[in-house]
């Protein structure tokens, strides 16, 4: 690429297990979600009361964890091949982020099956970046234009050569 700053890259990949309800599941899926990435989980929490589901504000219903640098790469690897590196072109949004769902977490290379957790789906989320998209949120905000964002073939054409994915 001759221009620097219209190279891409990830900036941070969000994995995410809802469990529905708070207890000893919660804590199981915490410490599954710390195995696969490596990193701190936050609990994530209500703010809507469902009186069908026991779901109150305030309650722990799930978890999550934010990965950023160089581990972004290792992880994204075995995540897309829990995935058999195949994600449909729908996946993709407007602004050239990902989002896909693992239906198992087993399928992901390395983790073990683990008997008290049972099978569980999580679902990630990639956030891409380029050089300049740090002004948008600096004190002083500034604009970014719309050559210098990034589409959705963009995006696809990265994920496809950077860790050969095939797009379906």
């Amino acid at each position: 690429m001759d221009n620097p700053m219209r190279s891409i890259s990830v900036e941070k990949v969000t994995l995410n297990i809802g469990v529905g309800e708070p207890g000893e599941k919660l804590e199981k899926i915490s410490k599954l979600l710390n195995s696969i990435s490596g990193t701190k989980v936050v609990n994530t929490i209500t703010n809507k009361r469902i009186p069908d589901w026991n779901i109150r504000p305030g309650l722990a219903i799930g978890v999550k964890t934010t990965i950023r640098g160089a581990k972004t790469d290792e992880l994204l690897k075995r995540l897309f091949q829990g995935v058999e590196n195949k994600i449909p072109k729908q996946k993709f949004d407007d602004k050239g982020n990902l989002s896909f769902g693992i239906s198992e977490y087993v399928h992901i290379p390395g983790v073990r099956y683990d008997y008290s957790v049972g099978i569980v789906g999580l679902s990630v989320a990639v956030t891409l970046w380029r050089r300049g998209f740090s002004m948008a949120r600096k004190r002083v905000k500034a604009r970014i234009g719309k050559s210098h964002l990034i589409t959705r073939e963009e995006a696809m054409q990265f994920i496809k050569d950077k860790y050969e994915v095939e797009i379906i």
